[in-house]
């Protein structure tokens, strides 16, 4: 068992994090017990972030302190595991799609550091009266401006804060070469943000690439 993150463990079973909701699954995942501690397994093709996990992520800004602010949080798969890591933290979500919302308040509801918020992510004012300063701007949303909506969101993260971009080239452009598109996204963001990692994620979502930054 190798401990890859806080509340983050790793074995031949694949990546996993601590339970925040002892017995309780969110996907269907498989539970395992580790000295005494319940994990749950985290799926690479359920979610992008553990993806960019198995692809060999260096950092995950991510404590258990962490004020999180989550665009495109759909049924909370992602999200979940997330809670888990900042147990003593919060996790603004935003979603736009109501059906998406419904089944996500069954996730909330057991995990008090959840926030959910319906809104759409591309105008920020709609749910600013709801949030504070966050440590992190997580983004997954299948939209044609993914960085701009991430840089209209931006004045919430603080200076030195982090960013985690999930850039889906489909979404933004079916016609164009994948590899085009993320670069074109990547220049945008370094209007204000400096990159630290990016990472080809098609093994597990097909024409996707994650990107990690810090807000200068």
């Amino acid at each position: 068992m190798k401990r890859l993150f806080p509340n983050v463990l790793m074995d031949d079973q694949g990546i996993m994090t601590r339970n925040l909701v002892r017995g309780t699954r969110v996907y269907g995942e498989k539970l395992l017990d580790v000295d005494g501690e319940e994990y749950r397994v985290w799926n690479p093709f359920r979610s992008k972030l553990a993806s960019a996990i198995m692809e060999g992520l260096k950092e995950l800004p991510i404590g258990k302190d962490s004020k999180v602010l989550y665009l495109g949080s759909a049924t909370g798969t992602t999200v979940s595991h997330i809670s888990d890591i900042a147990t003593d933290g919060r996790i603004y979500c935003v979603e736009f799609a109501p059906r998406s919302m419904r089944d996500f308040m069954a996730v909330a509801e057991s995990r008090q550091n959840i926030v959910p918020i319906l809104g759409n992510a591309k105008d920020p004012q709609q749910y600013a009266a709801f949030l504070e300063e966050v440590d992190l701007i997580y983004q997954d949303v299948a939209q044609v401006e993914q960085a701009e909506i991430l840089l209209r969101n931006l004045p919430f993260l603080k200076t030195g804060g982090n960013i985690m971009l999930c850039i889906k080239a489909r979404s933004i452009d079916v016609t164009r070469d994948p590899d085009k598109v993320f670069r074109e996204e990547v220049s945008k963001l370094r209007q204000k943000i400096d990159i630290t990692e990016t990472l080809d994620i098609s093994a597990y979502e097909k024409d996707h690439s994650f990107v990690v930054g810090i807000k200068r």
